[in-house]
């Protein structure tokens, strides 16, 4: 198979059909604006050569289209290749991920992302493809680890902090004066309530109230919620940096967040023998943000499902703004509890991403219409401490954070894997599209470039601007890794080759910007953020992993290795800043991970160009 190489930074054109069930008509292509800059907002002059072999690709699409749907018909084990396939189903090797989401790449179907941890559990097919590319047997415990290496494991700790609460009573509440302290810290951060809008400071006056009600012989009604309510906050906010800094300078000792975290779970139960309440959405929605900047995807997957339940329960899927217009109060609650709405459909999205597990929100149940004025404060300074409070902005882009959902049911769930290529192409296609279209829409100065370089700049540096980016980035990348599984890579259709192999390009530089923008915004990284964002460079990296794999002749091969090099010195510098001991381990395991896929990228390379030494000297 020839190497694939990334378009040229001009005029650069992704060929993709837009064929449905028929083709009556040639189909405009997506036309991506040169890597790097703008300059594709405006028309583009069309170039022959390209437009010949658009043309020619989606005759091809609409000529193969009745064949694919016929061929998913049929029995796969009457071939000798589907019964290959079938054995090397997670069904036969990974029975408990039969529902996990699939990693292809290039047509090699390497495995699927486990449902828990997020890494990807090789099959056979896999393990051969790199170890027939690299001539080295690999060491499945380090590169496909039954846990992420990425990921924290809780299990200990949490039992030894459970032990240590015997002493204590889990009923306790944290010290009204701390609580206080950190709420006037959380209160006087702008940046942080824009972030997480986790409490309507009105509504959790109340909730404090009810909290530190002297209770009976059983919890009163809605008090074990409102409890938890209040530790989940404390945990939460004294984990984030503006609030540690402003308390620092008060002389305020920081808490034990792990004990408060081990001391609301406790009380989980008694939450759910309650009627639904705001209180409880707003502890479970937080403690579901705790799990998740902490690494635990275990805990932050049951979180996260059980709290889209109660927002679902309370109605906070749907607009009730009008119905109420005379109550003041109860307008103050549903304003509230659609910002833990989008706070929970931001996280659902994300950790389906991560996991491959399925979303737990539907959209179809969903009304997404975005908060008021969202738009127009969405791109302002909000790192600016001075800049007046105008509502939320999220940790995510709302608009991203639907695309991804999108993405996930129209190319990694279920139904889409019986997908025929043109069907695949055709909603790769929408969804670049609809990405494109987000991109224009964000104001030039916020606005990411397609691809990100050493020399590109960002204005607007910040860590709000570093979460924009690399999603951005990860949507292009898994919209467009999609094509990896198309047939025509082990079918041999040419003319198909030339649209899938673009399609997979833009996939792999979308994962070099990453790195590189994240290389670049290295000063502006917080402490502490190692969880929230390691989940970014790790994808990036196994997806230049495997196109080193598929390419190691490629002109671009020894620049992306170079870039597996770097990359473990660079998170190191970014991520292990006040990592504490216990989660050094953590990092080491990382970078061991990083250095075993850049051992096997450096003999994939050597022994391709020692083939093709002894192919020329045998001629």
């Amino acid at each position: 198979m020839a190497a694939t190489s990334i378009p040229e930074p001009v005029n650069c054109t992704l060929p993709l059909s837009s064929s449905g069930s028929s083709i009556t008509k040639p189909i405009k292509p997506i036309s991506k604006p040169c890597f790097g800059c703008d300059c594709g907002d405006e028309e583009r002059p069309k170039v022959s050569r390209l437009s010949e072999r658009i043309s020619r690709i989606e005759r091809l699409l609409a000529e193969n289209l009745t064949q694919d749907q016929i061929s998913e018909r049929e029995d796969t084990p009457q071939s000798p290749q589907a019964t290959t396939t079938a054995s090397n189903s997670p069904s036969t090797h990974q029975p408990i991920d039969s529902s996990s989401a699939r990693v292809h790449f290039a047509g090699k179907e390497l495995g699927v992302i486990s449902l828990l941890t997020g890494t990807p559990f090789l099959f056979p097919e896999g393990q051969a493809w790199i170890e027939a590319r690299t001539g080295q047997k690999i060491p499945i415990d380090t590169l496909s680890p039954s846990r992420a290496p990425w990921e924290k494991e809780r299990g200990q700790s949490f039992n030894t902090l459970l032990m240590n609460m015997n002493a204590l009573s889990p009923f306790d509440l944290p010290d009204y004066g701390v609580l206080q302290a950190h709420l006037e810290a959380f209160k006087a951060s702008k940046v942080m309530r824009r972030i997480f809008p986790i409490i309507d400071f009105d509504l959790f006056d109340e909730t404090i109230k009810t909290a530190y009600k002297r209770p009976g012989p059983t919890f009163g009604y809605g008090q074990a919620s409102a409890r938890v309510c209040v530790i989940a906050f404390l945990t939460f906010i004294s984990r984030l940096p503006h609030v540690k800094e402003t308390l620092a300078a008060l002389n305020i000792a920081p808490v034990d967040y792990d004990l408060l975290a081990t001391r609301a779970q406790f009380l989980i139960p008694q939450v759910l023998q309650e009627n639904p309440s705001l209180d409880a959405a707003q502890a479970l929605t937080i403690l579901t943000l705790v799990e998740l900047s902490a690494g635990n995807m275990r805990a932050t997957n049951y979180y996260g499902g059980i709290t889209a339940r109660l927002i679902f329960m309370l109605g906070g899927n749907v607009l009730n703004s009008q119905a109420y217009s005379f109550d003041k109060r109860r307008q103050q609650k549903d304003r509230q509890l659609r910002n833990l709405f989008w706070i929970c459909y931001t996280m659902d999205k994300d950790i389906a991403l991560r996991t491959g597990q399925p979303p737990t929100i539907s959209d179809e149940n969903c009304d997404l219409t975005l908060p008021p004025g969202y738009l127009e404060r969405a791109f302002l300074d909000v790192e600016d401490e001075d800049a007046p409070f105008l509502g939320p902005v999220f940790p995510f882009d709302l608009r991203l954070s639907i695309i991804k959902a999108r993405a996930h049911r129209e190319l990694y769930s279920v139904s889409s894997l019986r997908k025929s290529d043109a069907e695949l192409l055709k909603s790769i296609r929408v969804l670049d599209d609809e990405l494109e279209e987000w991109r224009l829409s964000v104001p030039p100065a916020w606005r990411p470039t397609m691809s990100f370089s050493s020399e590109t700049s960002d204005p607007n540096m910040g860590m709000h601007s570093v979460l924009l980016r690399l999603n951005y980035h990860l949507c292009m990348a898994i919209i467009h890794q999609a094509s990896g599984r198309c047939k025509s890579w082990m079918e041999g259709q040419n003319g198909m080759m030339d649209g899938v192999s673009s399609s997979m390009a833009l996939s792999v530089e979308a994962s070099r910007s990453s790195l590189c923008y994240l290389e670049a915004a290295e000063h502006v990284v917080v402490d502490g953020v190692f969880w929230t964002l390691i989940f970014y460079p790790m994808s990036a990296l196994l997806t230049i992993f495997c196109s080193i794999l598929q390419n190691p002749l490629d002109p671009h091969s020894r620049e992306d290795l170079d870039r597996l090099k770097v990359a473990t010195v660079m998170m190191e510098r970014i991520f292990s800043r006040k990592l504490p001991d216990s989660e050094l381990v953590h990092f080491k395991m990382v970078a061991d991970f990083v250095m075993e896929l850049k051992r096997l990228a450096e003999c994939a390379i050597d022994k391709a160009w020692a083939e093709q030494r002894a192919s020329h000297m045998s001629k």
